[in-house]
């Protein structure tokens, strides 16, 4: 059997100031044809799970490209053209082929294009021919269109969120279209829409106990796979919400219904679901009012995972002037900063102007006496797949009271050992700020499980009803 693999994703927030560029790929990881690395990245799941699979079954696989941007905003058309070609020039390529596996993100959206991975899927399919089994690795953060279903046979979402099961959900789809391809199950998909747009934790209930169950249930009565597409909130295209993605063999019929079932159960269950953020100066007040520290605070609306820039100082301003110095807040992208540090050198101390550079949304800058206390050069923190993720030069600076991991490579905070590795102590604070969302927590919560959600202003609020939609259906509950 020949079988081709490839991985393209991003995702986009459409309200970001931030267009998404080929740099931007290329800063990330971007892997021509049969040049990716020994080590997994978040696109290249599938194409791992498929080398595993091919040595025990004999599969000729070609690899083709792999590459993925940090989120950021619109990915501009030029670059959405030649990622999309350089693909599908390679399964050209590689052709003839039984079966194609791809690791794609599903909230990718260029200029002009609201659904990347379904106009990529299709083109993938005009290539291939209909008896081609093709499969794809989704986020669940993903706009599920049915596009994106008509044209695979199989798509998998990562159940997790964090999501630290890349890899067992690639080992999912790779078995399930090896069974295809073989004519074992005939994978029929359903998919019902909760007309909500919500997160769903698995790191707390009610999200861990649905998601088990999920589980419980692939491999019986027929159940072949099930996802919960969250949806992503900051991308104003028709297709984005929560969605029940359901797939039977050879049963339409009753992978409808039980579509139906679960997203009625995720309506039900919503406002248990939703996430309680606080405003600034209430997340601080509860830190330090706790008697179990460290106390997190997770600044959801200045996420670069979710394509905010990640140089806000809303934050950082109110620690400074509330005088709250044992506290440490990252990574906050300022690679101006970073290089005026390297340039002064540790123990240096100066005035600096740091963060709120990109727009409005970041705030103002804020202007401090610093003290530089460590520098790396290409600093690395793990990612959510165990791969080395880059966060360029890095510096851990005292910004008026406050250590501040400040990185030249827009990230969010994945791994402690961002800080770790810039000697920051993070048991010995009273309050960590992290620029993330969720992802932080599998390894933040080794640190504390004190977390508090703070909803500061910026391009990735949580505050979705301020947002300007144009293009998405509304209501969409909690929005309008």
């Amino acid at each position: 059997m020949r079988v081709f693999t490839a991985g393209l994703g991003t995702e986009t927030n459409t309200f970001s100031p931030m267009p998404t560029g080929i740099e931007d790929f290329r800063a990330h990881g971007h892997y021509h044809a049969g040049q990716h690395p020994p080590e997994i990245s978040n696109y290249a799941g599938p194409m791992f799970a498929a080398r595993e699979h091919a040595r025990d079954a004999g599969w000729t696989l070609i690899e083709g490209m792999v590459t993925g941007a940090q989120p950021g905003g619109t990915t501009t058309r030029e670059t959405w053209e030649q990622l999309r070609d350089e693909l599908l020039t390679d399964l050209r390529n590689a052709m003839p082929v039984d079966m194609v596996l791809l690791g794609l993100h599903g909230a990718m959206v260029a200029d002009g294009v609201d659904d990347c991975e379904g106009e990529l899927l299709r083109c993938v399919r005009e290539v291939v021919g209909p008896r081609v089994v093709i499969g794809a690795e989704l986020d669940p953060h993903a706009h599920l269109s049915q596009t994106m279903v008509d044209q695979a046979n199989v798509l998998v979402a990562y159940k997790e969120y964090p999501h630290t099961d890349i890899y067992p959900r690639a080992k999912e789809l790779v078995d399930l279209c090896a069974r295809t391809a073989a004519g074992a199950i005939h994978p029929v998909a359903a998919i019902a829409d909760t007309g909500m747009v919500v997160p769903m934790h698995t790191t707390r209930e009610p999200a861990r106990g649905f998601v088990d169950r999920l589980m419980a249930m692939e491999g019986h009565d027929g159940v072949l796979s099930i996802s919960a597409i969250q949806g992503f909130a900051t991308g104003d295209v028709p297709d984005m919400g929560c969605k029940m993605l359901v797939y039977k063999d050879a049963d339409a019929a009753g992978a409808a219904r039980l579509a139906r079932e679960l997203a009625d159960e995720l309506v039900a269950m919503r406002d248990a679901l939703r996430v309680h953020y606080l405003d600034v100066d209430a997340a601080l007040d509860e830190a330090l009012a706790s008697s179990e520290h460290p106390v997190i605070l997770a600044d959801r609306s200045d996420n670069p995972g979710s394509g905010a820039a990640g140089d806000s100082t809303f934050l950082l301003r109110r620690l400074i002037e509330r005088g709250i110095e044992d506290a440490t807040l990252g990574p906050l992208w300022d690679p101006v900063a970073v290089q005026i540090a390297f340039t002064a050198g540790v123990g240096a101390r100066l005035k600096m102007r740091i963060g709120g550079k990109i727009s409005p949304m970041s705030g103002d800058p804020v202007d401090a006496d610093c003290h530089v206390k460590a520098l790396v050069r290409g600093h690395t923190m793990t990612g959510l797949a165990g791969n080395p993720t880059s966060v360029g030069d890095s510096a851990l600076v005292d910004v008026g009271g406050v250590e501040c991991v400040l990185i030249s490579w827009r990230a969010q905070a994945l791994n402690v050992d961002l800080f770790a590795g810039l000697g920051c102590d993070l048991a010995s604070r009273r309050i960590i700020v992290v620029k993330s969302a969720q992802h932080f927590y599998a390894s933040f919560s080794q640190v504390s499980k004190r977390v508090l959600y703070v909803g500061a202003p910026g391009s990735a609020t949580p505050r979705w009803h301020e947002l300007p939609y144009r293009k998405v259906s509304l209501p969409k509950w909690p929005i309008g």
